[in-house]
């Protein structure tokens, strides 16, 4: 197959470095140092079971690319909708989108079935730019649960985790799924196919709303949080928020609060996505994570008193840091 990475930062270039290794032909869209890092001396790759020097074709525009077969977005949520208009040349007839992106994706209600079906939430694509250019037959979900990052422009270092499910929205075990997933594990991933990906999405997701935001205001680390009597109370009551409002989804989350912050536990000193842009600098993904949750639960009348007062502490934390660096 034919891939293009749009986001070749720590996620997505280690999956296309991997992809490009197992032999599959792959493109990267990425910019700044790391983008001309990438095209002097290749991209490299460490980790405890990668050490990989791959020399993809790395490019700042997708029209350089052209049309391909798959197009997988790693992009930070708030990075897409101004970036969605430059997807087009990638598309051909049968082109795959795979959405490998943290928080709630832009195209959860669409093909959802239901009174909700085809809803947008401005908090993911506030001009429907997205919508627009990536019709919905086309979306592949893709759950992320690894971790890596940038050392420095060129170089990524996987930290942990391996697994990638893949998922037809529609929960379908169509042929290009599996042959998708087929190419994901030849690469060395672990890339189950998901019938009910949005439920995946929902239980990684209970637990991003809680400890990204509170480890942003605390600088605290997973294990730090999940072992603090108060702050594990104030996490349970944000995730039974969650569950609450995935019910009236008609979904249920068939892993409690207490297990959910046990498994955070046990992942240790480990600091969130969103603590890490912010010592970075970087602007947040406050309204992928919590913000889009929000406004869907006041599309169904649910009260997220606990999960409203978090988000509106940590938009005021990042305001005052940097009033030019909004929490997108």
């Amino acid at each position: 197959m034919r891939f293009a990475i749009i986001g070749a930062g720590s996620i997505g270039g280690w999956i296309g470095a991997r992809l490009l290794h197992s032999g599959q032909e792959v493109a990267l869209v990425a910019r700044g140092a790391h983008l001309v890092a990438m095209r002097e001396n290749g991209l490299r790759v460490t980790g405890p079971k990668d050490d990989l020097l791959v020399h993809p074709l790395c490019v700042s525009d997708p029209a350089e690319i052209g049309p391909v077969d798959v197009v997988i977005i790693s992009l930070k949520a708030h990075q897409l909708p101004p970036f969605a208009l430059k997807i087009p040349p990638l598309l051909g007839p049968d082109t795959l989108v795979v959405s490998a992106m943290n928080g709630l994706p832009w195209w959860y209600f669409q093909r959802h079935g239901g009174p909700l079906d085809g809803l947008r939430l401005e908090a993911l694509d506030p001009a429907g730019n997205i919508e627009r250019v990536i019709a919905p037959e086309r979306i592949i979900g893709c759950e992320v649960l690894p971790s890596a990052e940038i050392v420095e422009p060129g170089v990524i270092r996987h930290i942990s985790g391996n697994t990638l499910p893949l998922g037809e929205p529609d929960g379908s075990l169509s042929p290009r799924i599996q042959a998708l997933a087929e190419v994901f594990t030849a690469a060395g991933f672990k890339s189950p196919v998901s019938s009910h990906i949005r439920k995946d999405i929902w239980i990684k997701l209970m637990g991003n709303v809680a400890f990204n935001p509170i480890s942003t205001l605390t600088r605290a680390t997973l294990v730090e949080m999940a072992e603090h009597p108060q702050v594990k109370e104030v996490v349970r009551q944000i995730m039974e928020e969650v569950i609450a409002l995935c019910a009236r989804l008609g979904m249920d989350i068939d892993i409690s609060p207490e297990r959910r912050i046990e498994g955070a536990r046990k992942v240790g000193a480990h600091k969130t996505s969103m603590l890490q842009d912010l010592e970075a600098g970087k602007p947040l993904e406050l309204e992928c994570m919590v913000g889009a949750v929000l406004e869907l639960g006041k599309h169904l009348d649910i009260s997220m008193p606990h999960t409203q007062a978090l988000y509106a502490l940590t938009h005021l934390l990042v305001n005052r840091a940097d009033p030019k660096t909004m929490a997108a």
